[in-house]
């Protein structure tokens, strides 16, 4: 874990242009919102975008132990059951699978505080160690696509581009779901005249 802490310090990927981006979208769901009231992590899912494609071949999921189980009110969102969360690996295994699929790539989530804030918790207190990855926001580009929108929610950004969710409330499927959201933003930030992620943080801190 620490030497890929190194080289996530090492990388400068804000000058990539967003062609040559390697990238890992992830969702996950959780038991509330709230990771330091004792909200846990009920599964994760990813998928990678190379070359401005997404890798639906390369993917994670897996569903984290939980001997309490889903509130009710999650189990009705998300159909997670406490029988199969019984029998899912424990959070340090999935964890260690989780950072052996991105390795020091850059990530990506929609409204990614949530997720932002449930890995740095999780990951002090399991492996005692800080969240090092850099975690981009969709709402860096959808700013620029469409900056008047009242779309909110992956549901609403989905619609509006015609992107289908296969299950919704399911982290591997959301994951996909955001990756295909990033990659039509990304061809239309690009047809603006922006290349990379420095071009987008050079803009967006203009309008502050």
């Amino acid at each position: 874990m620490r030497q890929l802490q190194r080289e996530i310090k090492k990388q400068d990927v804000l000058a990539i242009p967003f062609s040559n981006l390697k990238l890992v979208v992830f969702d996950i769901e959780t038991t509330g919102f709230y990771p330091h009231n004792g909200d846990q992590i009920l599964s994760i899912g990813a998928v990678k975008i190379q070359e401005g494609e997404v890798l639906e071949e390369e993917t994670f999921y897996s569903l984290i132990y939980n001997e309490q189980g889903p509130p009710e009110k999650i189990a009705d969102l998300t159909g997670l059951l406490k029988e199969e969360l019984l029998k899912a690996p424990p959070i340090t295994k999935v964890l260690e699978d989780f950072f052996a699929f991105v390795q020091s790539d850059p990530l990506i989530a929609h409204h990614a505080n949530h997720e932002r804030s449930f890995m740095q918790h999780v990951t002090w207190a399991i492996l005692k160690t800080r969240f090092e990855h850099r975690v981009i926001d969709t709402s860096f580009l959808t700013r620029i696509v469409e900056p008047h929108s009242p779309n909110i929610t992956l549901d609403d950004w989905c619609v509006s581009y015609g992107i289908r969710i296969k299950k919704r409330h399911h982290a591997l499927h959301d994951a996909i779901a955001t990756a295909k959201l990033w990659v039509e933003c990304v061809r239309l930030v690009e047809e603006k005249g922006y290349q990379s992620l420095q071009d987008v943080y050079s803009y967006l801190a203009k309008l502050k």
